[in-house]
């Protein structure tokens, strides 16, 4: 080959070589991704008077197998722990469940162990360092105590009764119905799917007039209580990502106390599916670990045994701590 020849192949090799990598996608910056998460769930105080033979506070199962259906493991929290160890539980976890029950939402060691993790989560969010965290029922009523500064709940009972979602607008375009079905969505409006099993909740009036709530969260979904009280049954941070619901979307697959009315369709468990999947989801965007593995087995919740409690609960099952 002449040295022109050469030079006209040098040049059509790198015209070659330019247009094909102007022709790729650019590469893209995947996210980290945790895919060992573990949630931590904070142990309830025991109320009732047929429980307190078994322990101070408690967790049901149900909460467990929830998460779990999820894909992530679980690390019960006690309401025992200095500050420092709950600092350093959050460095382990990769998300907080909030359960329900009954405490005092300002005074109780419920509130103040949850006060905590809500501060944390909201620092460490801030940084950027993601930390999500979901209340049901009590639960939710606690994050709407912690953002608001102040107890708004009012008598807006809704006792074992499955109810469908009177939707926001706001609720197609939220993280957690995102990846719900358009069909499903409509579904959720139609059908009873939601187990409520409460008394007291924070209005849709309240809500709204409240400009610490009204910034904080998004709602994504009322309901109409047995006294007529229109009130806030989903919602969602606007900023963090917290979330909470007034129902309990475990029931629908891991309780089946035939008193109680607990929405057992093939739509009422895709609907527990697709939360308990979303929240760990969540999860997976956090980074916090153990500092070993040793550590880290002996913190599970697989170290205790539940307890038999169908014969004297609504729970089939609860672990005592």
């Amino acid at each position: 080959m002449s040295s022109a020849g050469f030079s006209a192949f040098v040049c059509l090799f790198f015209a070659g070589c330019f247009c094909c990598s102007k022709a790729m996608p650019p590469k893209l910056i995947q996210e980290t991704f945790n895919n060992r998460p573990v949630i931590g769930i904070l142990t309830q105080i025991v109320s009732d008077d047929v429980m307190k033979p078994f322990g101070s506070t408690y967790i049901p199962a149900s909460y467990v197998k929830y998460i779990e259906s999820g894909g992530s493991r679980v690390m019960p929290i006690r309401l025992t722990h200095t500050t420092d160890e709950y600092e350093n539980i959050f460095r382990q976890i990769n998300g907080l469940l909030l359960i329900g029950g009954a405490a005092d939402l300002e005074t109780s060691d419920f509130a103040r162990v949850a006060k905590i993790f809500y501060r944390l989560a909201l620092k460490a969010n801030d940084a950027g360092d993601f930390f999500p965290i979901w209340g049901t029922c009590m639960g939710m009523q606690q994050l709407t105590v912690l953002v608001a500064g102040e107890n708004l709940l009012t008598n807006t009972t809704a006792e074992n009764i499955a109810l469908p979602l009177n939707l926001t607008a706001e609720a197609s375009t939220s993280k957690m119905f995102e990846g719900f079905p358009s069909e499903f969505m409509k579904v959720l409006t139609q059908e009873p799917l939601t187990g409520n099993f409460h008394h007291y909740g924070v209005t849709v009036k309240t809500f709204q007039e409240n400009e610490k709530l009204q910034s904080f969260f998004s709602i994504l979904s009322t309901n109409v209580a047995e006294n007529g009280a229109h009130f806030v049954s989903t919602i969602e941070g606007k900023r963090y990502p917290f979330y909470g619901t007034q129902w309990h979307p475990e029931v629908n697959r891991f309780q089946w106390d035939r008193k109680r009315n607990f929405p057992h369709s093939a739509h009422a468990v895709q609907l527990s599916s697709l939360l308990a999947q979303f929240f760990v989801e969540e999860g997976r965007r956090s980074l916090h670990q153990f500092d070993n593995p040793e550590e880290e087995a002996s913190s599970l919740i697989y170290n205790y045994t539940p307890v038999y409690a169908a014969n004297f609960t609504g729970y089939e099952q609860l672990y005592f701590f």
